[in-house]
């Protein structure tokens, strides 16, 4: 319900705002941008057509630009940077959180780089620069460097004096981090337990020590996993040394499991999730013609199989008719699994200690399905062919690429990860190649076998 209203109130947006665009009362459109948060006014850029997207662009306060860029997926981001005057990207990334900027700070003109590093402090320069030698996709290349911290040694009551001195926290702060002299990890001290505590105890007395920090080299998926385990709202990252370096929150947890939900999407058809929807026709054709490209190579391996028995199928032709049966059957069901092990991969469930009982379950899984689809199918056959023959070939050839695939269901995406190939980008394409490959060879074979 919540998502339906959501849509509907996104399409409500989307249709309100072209009307104005085209009959050109830009300041009605300019007060509809400007009531909007900046993951809206992003939302709405990335399902505008290129011309549209820049007039409205244009109408964006100047004091959302910077926002609104983060959220944004990275080739729009690019075009509308490219689009934008120097002093204005400068004044855009100002006052921008150090994680964000880091983000996009790779997208920007080399001269704009260099005037937004000289407009920093040398403390927010080395910030920037600590997220900055953390690749993307780890807790490092997360984490927010705007923390708080405190001594243990120190009081409740002097902790408090010191919050307010400094008159704002930073945003989804429940908890302070506590270090010592050396800015090594000791713990956390939540909120709650800073409001509710006598003031004259210490830290030290109250604070956590259960909590366990984040490595900054943790993968991204294995930090959303955590706080998704741990119900975490914030987590402090650190070094191989245990030094503090900063903190990931919620929010930026948020995105990775948006943009996890999109890879494993779009990556099943050979898209990338950060493409523009409404890129230029040929750009957008040159992308995809490389992947029709791999899968017509495999579509011609599966027509070189058939093409083996074409003396069975210029003979019996009821063959033609049936074989793509075994070829899909097996298809669906290796998806099935596969799906399933990218899913236990992804959520770390999957190891040495439980893959042998996982692979016989499949198979088992596999050929009680082909067992009982082949009864089905062979009757069928049987009726409308009026041959026992074919019922049982195709009956024996259905339980064959059953048992097949879910095994290759089960091995393409745990070899593709050893090979450093992401199984959601390719896994989907090997999987048909061996169940298309195996669903003809199986059924045509034992034809040529059993009727020549």
């Amino acid at each position: 319900m919540h998502e339906t209203l959501k849509e509907q109130q996104t399409e409500q947006r989307l249709s309100d705002i072209s009307t104005e665009l085209q009959h050109g009362t830009l300041q009605n459109v300019w007060k509809m941008l400007n009531e909007l948060h900046p993951a809206e006014i992003a939302e709405l850029l990335e399902s505008l057509p290129p011309n549209q997207r820049e007039i409205v662009w244009e109408l964006v306060d100047p004091d959302l630009e910077g926002d609104v860029l983060v959220y944004v997926n990275d080739e729009v981001r690019s075009r509308l940077i490219r689009d934008m005057k120097p002093e204005d990207l400068v004044a855009a990334t100002d006052g921008m959180d150090m994680d964000d900027l880091a983000d996009i700070i790779h997208d920007l003109p080399e001269a704009v780089i260099q005037e937004v590093l000289r407009s920093m402090d040398k403390q927010d320069r080395a910030r920037l620069e600590t997220v900055m030698s953390w690749p993307e996709d780890t807790a490092g290349g997360l984490m927010n460097t705007d923390t708080i911290t405190v001594r243990a040694d120190v009081t409740l009551d002097t902790v408090l004096r010191y919050l307010r001195m400094r008159k704002e926290i930073p945003e989804q702060t429940d908890s302070l981090i506590v270090v010592n002299r050396y800015d090594h990890f000791l713990g956390t001290l939540p909120l709650t337990t800073l409001l509710t505590h006598d003031p004259s105890m210490t830290v030290a007395q109250v604070m956590d020590i259960d909590t366990e920090a984040i490595p900054a080299s943790m993968p991204a998926r294995e930090v959303a996993n955590l706080f998704e385990k741990r119900n975490l709202i914030s987590a402090p990252v650190v070094d191989d040394n245990n030094r503090l370096l900063g903190r990931i929150t919620i929010d930026d947890v948020v995105d990775v499991i948006r943009d996890e939900a999109d890879h494993s999407l779009l990556g099943m058809a050979g898209l990338d999730e950060e493409e523009d929807m409404f890129a230029p026709v040929v750009v957008s054709a040159r992308r995809r013609a490389i992947w029709l490209g791999v899968n017509l190579v495999t579509a011609f391996m599966a027509a070189w199989v058939i093409g083996l028995f074409e003396a069975t199928l210029d003979k019996v032709v009821a063959l033609a008719v049936l074989m793509p049966i075994a070829a899909s059957m097996g298809g669906v069901a290796g998806t099935q699994t596969l799906t399933l092990v990218i899913r236990g991969l992804a959520l770390g469930q999957i190891g040495k200690s439980n893959t042998r009982w996982l692979v016989g379950k499949e198979l088992m899984v596999g050929a009680l399905n082909g067992i009982l689809w082949a009864v089905v199918v062979a009757a069928i056959t049987v009726m409308w062919f009026g041959s026992l023959k074919l019922g049982f070939f195709i009956g024996a050839a259905l339980i064959i690429n059953l048992v097949c695939a879910a095994a290759a269901g089960f091995a393409v995406p745990l070899i593709l990860r050893r090979l450093g190939i992401d199984p959601v980008l390719a896994g989907s394409v090997v999987l048909t190649t061996v169940t298309d490959i195996v669903g003809y060879m199986s059924f045509l074979g034992l034809a040529t076998l059993f009727l020549l």
